[in-house]
């Protein structure tokens, strides 16, 4: 019999002693990064057979009972709720509760949930069954959740509109590469007790896959915005291509500047219209979302970014039109880095789809420097989720983009053109004169830019800039940048688009409904 270590002697007079095992951060650091030395071991996803053969109106009469809710009965600010495995959720999870620094296992039980109209019965499932995640109540809703993290590693939250949307993950690794992605798994979960009174709440969260392995920490603080401050250590099994920090995910169908797909009834269906970066030399861009017809990558280079986000700009209901799932109410996603993230990119990936449910949309940071096996990698931000990102650019913000055929009005057109229109808003322009001398500053990577105008917009407060592009004879991307100025001084953000010209075969001036 090989000799044990102190901490295994330890750990195993407290198990005798029927003592939960001490618990912290470092404790937890230490457990990941000895599991990157180990082989990696998939976790298992057979579910008992009564379970896996429900159908999906079965599943669904599945519900946590809210008189089980962990710290119901303690003066907390929080409870916790426990979700039951089934057919989208596959994947078991460990939970644990941590309280006077030491963590006891929340086992699965049967009083925990509300068996509806499943028909599943004692017996049917074991004792060791787990989880597929939890989700937070606050004391002021104890019926809608404020957070939930559920499948791989992914977990959402709510602003004061206590409506959910976008959603965010610990890891995303090599997204939109010419193979499958890799879906790293949050495989266990430390809730820590609330003190009384306490306003935020404090999870940790094991992180593990082939490629890498991860201890986290986030404490969560309601409000509006919803702030989570999120401690990460990251450990590699082997090299990896493209890691994605901070991966926020999201979705984007139609929306006025883009009308692949709109057959719906409704003007416009998305979870988020932008992508917004607040680079580390301190310009703000704003990257109207598509739904293009290829995958699209897009990467945006920058040394230590001051933030960046996934936005729902639009809150008009009259632009949606959908009184069922309010996208007028969806939350945007702010990332905030807390000390220098070093080289590296804001990553943009857009899928095509024609299906509302299905996330299209990721947004991440990848390190420049490649990580390798044996390497720690410390990370620390906060994320925010609400109405508005915390900070805002003194300059005009984009609240609009449009396009459509190009060419001068009542005149024929001798060539295809695409124009695009882009409304700005802010406090700024109340800073001018009655006829201020304004630019649109212009610029495309190809094709022949036309018919710059930026004027005011009747009785709205605002600046609208336009152009026309015709584009070159093929359908290579075209990148376009635009900003307003008055003289050397911007007035406003910095305005980014890609746009795939249609095939030359395509561009009938007379159908223009063939070149949207």
């Amino acid at each position: 019999m090989k000799a044990l270590s102190f901490l295994a002697l330890a750990l195993l007079g407290q198990a005798y002693a029927g003592e939960a095992p001490a618990f912290d951060y470092a404790q937890l650091k230490g457990e990941a990064k000895a599991l990157a030395a180990k082989p990696y071991q998939a976790p298992g996803d057979q579910l008992p057979k009564a379970l896996a053969t429900l159908n999906w109106d079965q599943q669904q009469s599945i519900s946590f009972r809210h008189d089980q809710a962990l710290w119901r009965d303690l003066p907390s600010h929080f409870r916790a709720e426990f979700f039951h495995l089934g057919m989208y959720a596959r994947t078991p999870v460990k939970l644990f509760e941590v309280a006077g620094g030491k963590a006891s296992p929340i086992p699965y039980a049967r009083r925990y949930f509300d068996y509806g109209r499943s028909g599943l019965k004692a017996g049917q499932l074991p004792r060791d069954l787990g989880f597929a995640g939890f989700r937070l109540h606050g004391q002021t809703d104890w019926q809608r959740d404020l957070v939930a993290f559920l499948g791989a590693s992914y977990f959402r939250a709510v602003g004061s509109s206590m409506q959910y949307g976008l959603s965010a993950r610990g890891l995303a690794v090599d997204t939109a590469l010419p193979r499958p992605e890799e879906f790293p798994v949050f495989t266990r979960f430390y809730l820590v007790r609330p003190q009384p009174r306490e306003d935020s709440v404090e999870v940790y969260a094991l992180l593990d896959s082939k490629s890498v392995t991860g201890a986290y920490h986030f404490r969560i603080t309601p409000g509006e915005p919803l702030k989570m401050r999120i401690d990460a250590a990251l450990y590699p099994r082997q090299p990896i291509e493209r890691l994605g920090i901070a991966p926020l995910t999201s979705m984007y169908q139609v929306g006025e500047n883009d009308h692949r797909m709109a057959w719906d009834w409704r003007p416009e269906i998305h979870d988020s219209d932008g992508l917004a970066i607040h680079n580390g030399n301190g310009e703000w861009i704003w990257r109207p979302l598509t739904n293009p017809a290829t995958l699209r990558f897009n990467s945006f280079q920058d040394q230590d970014p001051k933030g960046f986000g996934l936005l729902q700009r639009d809150r008009n209901f009259d632009h949606y039109q959908d009184d069922g799932v309010f996208y007028e109410r969806r939350p945007s996603l702010w990332v905030e880095p807390i000390g220098p993230w070093g080289k590296g990119s804001v990553d943009l990936t857009e899928i095509p789809t024609n299906d509302e449910t299905f996330d299209n949309i990721v947004a991440f940071w990848q390190p420049a420097q490649a990580v390798q096996p044996g390497q720690e990698l410390l990370l620390s931000y906060n994320l925010y989720w609400g109405n508005k990102p915390p900070v805002q650019p003194r300059l005009a913000q984009v609240v609009a983009t449009r396009t459509g055929l190009g060419g001068v009005l009542g005149q024929k057109r001798s060539h295809y053109s695409r124009r695009f229109v882009v409304d700005f808003e802010g406090d700024i322009f109340n800073m001018l004169g009655q006829h201020p001398d304004l630019t649109a500053e212009v610029s495309a990577s190809s094709g022949k830019v036309e018919l710059v105008s930026v004027r005011p917009i009747a009785g709205h407060g605002g600046y609208r800039a336009s152009f026309d592009l015709a584009p070159e004879d093929n359908q290579a991307p075209v990148d376009l940048r635009l900003f307003i100025r008055k003289g050397d001084q911007a007035l406003s953000e910095t305005w980014l688009y890609q746009w795939t010209p249609p095939a030359v075969r395509d561009r009938d001036l007379n159908r223009p409904d063939l070149l949207r």
